[in-house]
């Protein structure tokens, strides 16, 4: 008997040392279209697009009706979803800017805590537009080469390109060009997948970051893509045939997941890299577009997924932001950053995930930092959004941007989403409160660009070529 008692006692052992060490932390798979702006879903009411997997998916998570880019741009938003830090903090203020090489990225962080790391389509970080001597045919391949390539700043493997690619790319596979065949969106999906498939056959957790190239100009959709839309001029057929097969990528990645049983603990955030470029439709009808400060521009299709944590569907009217994607990942996953670089403009959103909050409790900053200075800036402390320096846009009527703004603007975004009602003069007090944070925050992002950050954190100093980097930027 009592050898009975022993035997089962270490039986019992087994089995919780076995479920102890059993993968608990959420894999997290980060979905990226390029130029996908806040009306350019049949969910947010697209007159002519058909997008059943994003409609889907957002039936069955948490769906963001005020989710922000942090920049109206690709590359600066591509860093603030690595870093959780506003891209002007490290000088990466244009489409095709360098992300600086000492930033801490949310792949170095889970890779230092066991995860395995995947990069998939678009990177958009070293700096390059697809120079001559990386590409052959219709793609942009990161070479091995690259001091700021994916494998450099966290990855373990990546199949990527330096920019947009279409139809029959070429990709550096872990910074060895290789050509690939069909749509780009599906060639990016099935590298994700390998890379899926084996890290839950060996049960290990994941960070999959699968970054679209599409629907990024030159438009260019399969045939079989575009025939839902035949009846609509051909360069509308190429546009929503390219979201067609966007939407394709996103039902796959789903139906893999469930497959391999590992849907429920795991994280797939999807979200686009600024707000559209394709008219009106494409924006939701909202001011401005891509390139902008104005809502056009900046607010864009936001969804996550995550059973295990958001058991019911809902929908979110708090604003959140790329910036939050870092944050929030280190949260849920719970690894911890060694010599964390402050300061962070993102925020965890597990409290919302668990509808514990409905409200944000930081502002979110934009700035045209590039551009000629002080710079079009706004701030939206919620439901209010301030202006500063505006320039550009749609007017009331619809008329493009260039006309004369005042210095100082604010709109209610609750009530007004296209920025037509300019409540600066009623609301004098809230205005000056509003500029004097906006001022404060842009004096510690000019801190941020003379290095202060790293020498704060790690006594690691801005390197000579960076600096080099933030002054061409």
């Amino acid at each position: 008997m009592k050898r009975i008692l022993v035997h089962l006692a270490l039986l019992t052992s087994a089995l919780f040392l076995r479920a102890a060490d059993s993968p608990t932390r959420p894999n997290i798979v980060l979905v990226m279209a390029d130029d996908q702006g806040w009306g350019d879903t049949s969910y947010n009411g697209h007159p002519e697009l058909k997008t059943p997997n994003l409609d889907s998916l957002a039936q069955s998570g948490l769906r963001f009706n005020r989710f922000y880019a942090a920049h109206f741009n690709c590359s600066p938003t591509r860093g603030s979803v690595m870093t959780g830090r506003h891209p002007d903090r490290y000088g990466t203020f244009n489409p095709g800017a360098p992300i600086r090489a000492q930033e801490l990225t949310v792949a170095r962080v889970l890779q230092s805590a066991g995860y395995a790391t995947g990069h998939f389509g678009k990177w958009h970080l070293n700096g390059k537009n697809g120079d001559k001597n990386t590409t052959e045919g219709n793609g942009r391949a990161i070479l091995a080469s690259d001091p700021l390539s994916p494998g450099r700043m966290g990855f373990d493997e990546w199949v990527s390109a330096d920019n947009f690619f279409d139809l029959d790319p070429v990709l550096g596979r872990n910074g060895v060009p290789e050509k690939f065949h069909g749509d780009s969106s599906d060639v990016t999906t099935d590298e994700a997948l390998k890379f899926i498939r084996r890290q839950a056959g060996a049960a290990r957790a994941f960070l999959a970051v699968v970054w679209f190239g599409s629907p990024h100009v030159p438009h260019q959709a399969l045939p079989a893509d575009k025939a839902a839309y035949r009846a609509l001029p051909e360069s509308d057929q190429n546009y929503y045939g390219e979201l067609t097969a966007v939407d394709r990528s996103v039902g796959r990645l789903r139906a893999a997941l469930r497959e391999l049983n590992v849907a429920d603990n795991t994280l797939l955030w999807y979200c686009s890299d600024n707000g559209g470029n394709a008219g009106l439709n494409s924006t939701g009808n909202l001011r401005g577009s891509k390139g902008t400060v104005w809502e056009g521009g900046l607010r864009v299709p936001g969804i996550v997924e995550w059973p295990a944590r958001i058991a019911k569907p809902f929908i979110s009217e708090t604003p959140c932001s790329t910036l939050d994607i870092y944050p929030t990942i280190l949260a849920a996953t719970g690894a911890v950053a060694q010599n964390q670089i402050q300061p962070l403009d993102g925020l965890s959103l597990l409290p919302l995930f668990d509808r514990q909050t409905t409200s944000r409790a930081k502002p979110i900053p934009f700035w045209n930092h590039a551009g000629q200075q002080p710079g079009h800036a706004a701030l939206l402390d919620w439901p209010y959004k301030l202006h500063t320096n505006a320039v550009g846009g749609r007017d009331k009527k619809g008329k493009k941007g260039g006309e004369a703004l005042p210095s100082v603007l604010l709109y209610n975004v609750a009530t007004d989403p296209k920025e037509t009602i300019d409540l600066a003069k009623q609301e004098p007090e809230r205005v000056t409160r509003m500029t004097a944070a906006l001022e404060t925050w842009k004096a510690s992002v000019e801190k941020s660009l003379a290095g202060a950050d790293y020498a704060q954190t790690s006594g690691n100093q801005l390197t000579e070529p960076a600096r080099k980097k933030k002054r061409k930027n």
